[in-house]
């Protein structure tokens, strides 16, 4: 149980809402799997925050930030596929998150902590959680049509190495985000669920979206809620929450 509830629960509602609508993107563009091992990017960053005192939020970010840049970089120089490089990228930060953190900090780093989010960490994650969503509804249809046709994109004079590099720049933001409420173990939970029950539920593109906020939004006050109850861990109450509903939206789909 946490006394500062209401400064979690709206953290919680916005990035869930976020990463719903992210993952509406990835879904369409089949690039769910790549939040799983890009999240752990952040690991190294979480650690660092975690022996220096600092927020994880930051560390994460700092580290996924140049990942991203790193990412973006190597994709262009070796024309490897974005989930080979992210995977080659996963298995060395892992590998120093380990070398560096205790066990409780590994829990941590792995699992998230929502009971260091005050009202100053709160406000700062409504505020990214805000740029990001515009963010991504501003590119969102340059980089649907990216995903259909590059051929056709790079004919409607779209830069496509612009739009990846943003794309990429708000994964790593909401990861970042997100580490401390699932940690960087559970962080694809947040945007796969949510998109893929609303997938079973939409007729169009803008429903799509809708529901896939929506979703995020009730798997992050679930989890919360049951967290604030039973005292368990929020992270896999606030992915189990969306599975749960994923299942919800396969019976109403079947009916």
């Amino acid at each position: 149980m946490v006394t500062n509830f209401f400064s979690v629960l709206i953290s919680g509602i916005f990035i869930g809402g976020v990463a719903g609508y992210l993952g509406s993107l990835m879904l369409s563009r089949k690039m769910t799997i790549i939040v799983d091992p890009l999240s752990h990017l952040a690991l190294p960053g979480v650690a660092l925050a975690l022996i220096l005192a600092k927020d994880v939020s930051l560390g994460a970010f700092f580290f996924l930030f140049f990942g991203a840049i790193l990412i973006w970089f190597l994709e262009q120089k070796t024309k490897l596929p974005t989930e080979t490089i992210v995977a080659i990228l996963f298995s060395v930060s892992l590998a120093i998150t380990f070398l560096f953190l205790s066990e409780h900090e590994i829990e941590e780093a792995l699992v998230g902590d929502i009971s260091k989010i005050g009202k100053i960490e709160s406000l700062i994650t409504l505020l990214i959680s805000l740029f990001v969503f515009f963010l991504v509804k501003k590119i969102y249809p340059k980089l649907t049509l990216i995903s259909i046709s590059e051929d056709l994109a790079i004919a409607e004079k779209i830069n496509l190495k612009k739009y990846q590099f943003l794309y990429l720049l708000s994964i790593s933001a909401i990861i970042a985000l997100g580490v401390k409420f699932v940690g960087g173990l559970l962080i694809a939970g947040l945007t796969a669920l949510p998109a893929a029950s609303a997938r079973n539920l939409s007729k169009n593109l803008k429903t799509f979206g809708f529901f896939s906020s929506f979703f995020g939004i009730a798997s992050a006050v679930c989890g919360i809620s049951l967290f604030q109850i039973t005292n368990l861990a929020a992270g896999p109450l606030i992915v189990i929450s969306g599975f749960l509903i994923f299942l919800i939206s396969i019976i109403l789909k079947n009916k």
